[in-house]
């Protein structure tokens, strides 16, 4: 059975593809969950959820809990340092969301998570690893992933050993990143880690890093071996690498990429999903850098990026995205969206 014809689930979970969206930290919401699942992404992440903020019933965190029923499958992930409360905010998503799994942070790099011996502190410890991976599989009947960084700097790699620890514990599935934490976003992700990582444990496995394109995608899938590609930064007002990817993988068909009038009435669509989730106010300021995101490859955009950036209401907002689509359909952009590069493998 080739890499492209086995089914990927987690648990008992299924899923239509191997295409996952990453969590990441003020952008995963509903709304934006929603928009990305709609362009076929086989699974989706929820932006990971501080466990003492849940449990003490934290408004904004409660908020952050919110799963539009036409998300499914997706994945609620937590972060913590302690195995109390860990465990305690393991219970509450378990038996009162509606999340399809349930997915531990222990590769977030910065500081602030760090200092709470969570995220990518966990990378440092095989043995606490266990510890709190057990504790919480124990306590709930969701399926449990976790998603990891290969290490903590380039002393300390220990990719392989945590992810035994993960699947000892009992975990259903494991993602990694292929940088260290030190890394942060920078450098190249190491493909050949996450290789063997693959190698040597028995639970899927989700590669991500350094996925720019459905055809690095298919590189990693193919270099790593890996059960499934987890897509972040890519996705980032461009939900079309979704179905992009997916199709690639499954045909060798590349389409081709959005027009502009499409970027746009997707960006507004992301718009009005967010003004009923969050309100719009807060959706004109959090879809700011969306927009720059969805205008990102548009020749000449910078103009209209100053302009959204100044945008208070939400009838401005729109009005300068039909601008963009109005220009776009009498031909006075400067030039055609520019193709995405591919990541170009060290």
């Amino acid at each position: 059975m080739t890499n492209e014809q086995k089914p990927f689930q987690i648990g008992d979970i299924v899923m239509d593809n191997r295409v996952v969206l990453a969590p990441m930290a003020g952008v995963c919401n509903s709304a934006f969950r929603l928009t990305v699942k709609e362009f076929g992404a086989g699974l989706v992440y929820a932006e990971m959820i501080s466990d003492k903020a849940l449990n003490t019933r934290n408004k904004k965190t409660m908020d952050m809990l919110y799963i539009d029923e036409r998300e499914h499958p997706m994945t609620l992930q937590i972060f913590g340092g302690d195995k109390e409360n860990l465990v305690e905010a393991a219970k509450y998503v378990d038996q009162y969301t509606n999340a399809d799994i349930i997915d531990i942070n222990m590769g977030c790099p910065v500081n602030k998570i760090i200092k709470c011996e969570a995220g990518a502190r966990w990378l440092l410890d095989p043995n606490k690893i266990y510890e709190m991976v057990a504790a919480v599989v124990d306590a709930v009947k969701k399926p449990v992933s976790v998603k990891m960084r290969i290490g903590w700097d380039e002393e300390h790699v220990f990719a392989v050993e945590n992810a035994q620890a993960a699947e000892r514990a009992g975990v259903s599935a494991i993602a990694m990143h292929g940088r260290t934490r030190t890394q942060m976003y920078d450098g190249h992700a190491n493909w050949d880690i996450l290789k063997e990582v693959k190698q040597n444990i028995n639970v899927p496995f989700i590669a991500n890093g350094d996925v720019e394109t459905p055809q690095d995608a298919k590189r990693i899938l193919d270099h790593t071996g890996a059960d499934a590609v987890m897509i972040g930064r890519a996705a980032l007002g461009n939900p079309w690498m979704m179905y992009r990817t997916v199709r690639y993988l499954e045909t060798g068909e590349l389409l081709e990429e959005p027009t502009v009038q499409e970027k746009m009435n997707v960006c507004l669509l992301h718009f009005e999903r967010l003004s009923a989730l969050k309100g719009e106010k807060m959706a004109v300021r959090e879809m700011r850098k969306h927009a720059s995101w969805y205008l990102k490859g548009i020749r000449g955009n910078g103009k209209i990026r100053t302009a959204i950036n100044q945008t208070e209401t939400g009838a401005d907002f729109c009005l300068l995205l039909r601008g963009v689509i109005a220009d776009a359909d009498a031909g006075r952009l400067e030039g055609e969206i520019e193709p995405t590069r591919s990541v170009t493998q060290a």
